[in-house]
This record gives C-alpha cells, structure tokens and sequence, in this order.
C-alpha cells in the first residue's frame, strides 16, 4: 500500500512539472514593424542560425506596394503571409519582391535562415518598404 501510494504521489508530482513546461515551447511573438513618422521604409535585422526564423507583423492599407529586398539571398529567404486575407507569398530567395496588397490589416513577415554547411549562423538585413 505504501509503495503505490508513493508511485501516486512520484506521478502527481511528474505531471505537476511538465504542464507548466508545456506551455514554454513554441514561437516567440512577432515583432511589430513600426516606420519612423516621415519615412515609408524600415530594416530588419538579426542574428539566425540554419532553419531558424524570425517574425514580425506590419500593418499595411489595400492598395499599397510592398517591397522586400533582401541583402544576402544565399543564406536568407523570407515570406509574407496572412491567414485573415489568404495571401501568401512564398518563401522567397530573391534580391527584392514587390507585390500590391490586397486587403487593409496586418500581415506577417518571416525572415528564414537557408541550410548550409557554412555559416551555420549569420546576421541578416532585409528593408521592408511601403508606399
């Protein structure tokens, strides 16, 4: 009896510490993309390691023209997307990306560090321009 009722208590206390642990996991919160009052364009900077991402949200009107340009395309590809207004871009390796969007409100955007062999971990620099 004093055995199963300390394999019970051992089990209670198992199940205790991984539910708040749980909840640790996952992605960080995107950053917002905020454009200094005058200015249309922001960049983006970082440090990410192979397979890694990073995500912000910027807001945007219908109508206006998004343009990405990605200073190194060998090791960064990047994507912008929205679940509310079906649209989605892809990821995409190239210098630069222009597109129109389609309805007012947030859109994401991922910023993703390419597998290769060398360097595993490198800075990024990608501008985001709206007009």
């Amino acid at each position: 009896m004093v055995v199963r009722s300390v394999l019970v208590l051992l089990i209670v206390i198992v199940v205790a510490g991984a539910v708040p642990a749980l909840g640790q996991g996952g992605k960080a919160e995107a950053s917002r993309i905020e454009f200094v009052p005058g200015k249309s364009s922001a960049t983006l900077t970082g440090r990410l390691s192979n397979g890694s991402e990073m995500e912000y949200v910027f807001a945007a009107n219908k109508g206006q023209t998004v343009t990405i340009t990605n200073s190194n395309k060998a090791l960064f590809d990047f994507r912008v997307f929205s679940g509310r207004f079906d649209f989605d871009t892809e990821f995409d390796s190239s210098k630069s990306l222009t597109f129109q969007i389609p309805e007012s409100g947030d859109y994401m955007f991922s910023v993703r560090k390419r597998q290769v062999k060398a360097p595993r971990t490198a800075h990024f620099s990608l501008t985001c321009t709206i007009n």
